[in-house]
């Protein structure tokens, strides 16, 4: 099925309720609704990265939403299992919106059935092995000239060092952390870094904090290759892919910090991919 490219966030929202994309989201329901929280500090790091995440589980599939402290409390959870995602969909809430919004994506469209989506699986091991695989996932998705300046957008320190490996100038920028591993200062100015960069690289995150309208915009403005690497809204950034948004690394739940399996992730390419950073 193929539908118009959105702009925004909003928009999509806006097409999927008016059943663009699919069945009526006012017919299909949240099963279950969890609120998690979770602290990791991998094995020789010194920095602790404190997580919270909202999912919210449809039929088969999974929605899920990263957010930040304090923005959303457990009690949430107590009331939205039985919620029609309509209801969601329109909730006050950012994380809900893009929970929701994912979950009703990710069921209509299952990454696992996706046939423009190569499936990458994470091995069974310790939490530094399967980070160390997502991370080399994702930097795959580069395609970066020696000097090129990367804007890392939601800093993860192994993919600072991945983007480096691959001649790569970093750019990191991130609401929390004020330094990398390696003690590069991290800016938390958005338009610093994309007024700089040939190509970046955003987290999931920016769909529930309000960024990702503005790094798309952008990126389309100036033709600047934009890979999205996601938990937070897999599907959300999937619709995407080929307008604005040149390549994705999907990681639906489980996610690998919460399982010693194997686990897959699925990578996306836009068919055609203009300005490439050279």
């Amino acid at each position: 099925m193929s539908h118009p490219a959105p702009q925004t966030v909003a928009e999509l929202t806006e097409a999927v309720l008016a059943g663009a994309h699919g069945p009526d989201p006012a017919e299909l329901t949240v099963t279950s609704a969890f609120w998690l929280y979770n602290t990791t500090r991998l094995a020789g790091g010194d920095v602790t990265y404190h997580n919270h995440y909202l999912l919210f589980r449809v039929g088969d599939a999974f929605g899920a939403c990263s957010f930040e402290a304090g923005e959303l409390g457990p009690e949430f959870c107590e009331n939205a299992s039985g919620q029609p995602l309509a209801k969601l969909l329109r909730h006050e809430s950012a994380p809900v919106r893009t929970a929701a919004l994912d979950a009703y994506l990710a069921r209509v469209r299952p990454h696992r059935d996706a046939p423009d989506a190569e499936r990458v699986m994470l091995p069974t091991g310790t939490p530094e092995v399967r980070a160390e695989a997502r991370d080399a996932a994702v930097a795959g998705l580069l395609d970066i000239a020696p000097g090129a300046k990367v804007a890392l957008i939601g800093v993860v320190n192994p993919l600072v060092a991945a983007i480096r490996e691959r001649g790569g100038v970093c750019l990191p920028c991130d609401l929390n952390l004020r330094a990398t591993a390696w003690g590069d200062p991290v800016t938390d100015d958005m338009t610093e870094v994309l007024a700089a960069a040939d190509a970046v690289v955003a987290t999931g995150m920016t769909l529930s904090n309000g960024t990702f309208d503005l790094i798309l915009r952008h990126c389309v403005e100036h033709g600047t290759p934009l890979t999205v690497y996601a938990q937070s809204g897999s599907a959300v950034a999937r619709a995407f892919v080929g307008s604005g948004v040149t390549a994705l690394n999907a990681e639906p739940f489980t996610f690998s910090q919460f399982s010693a399996d194997a686990t897959p992730m699925y990578r996306y390419r836009a068919a055609i991919e203009d300005g490439a950073a050279a």
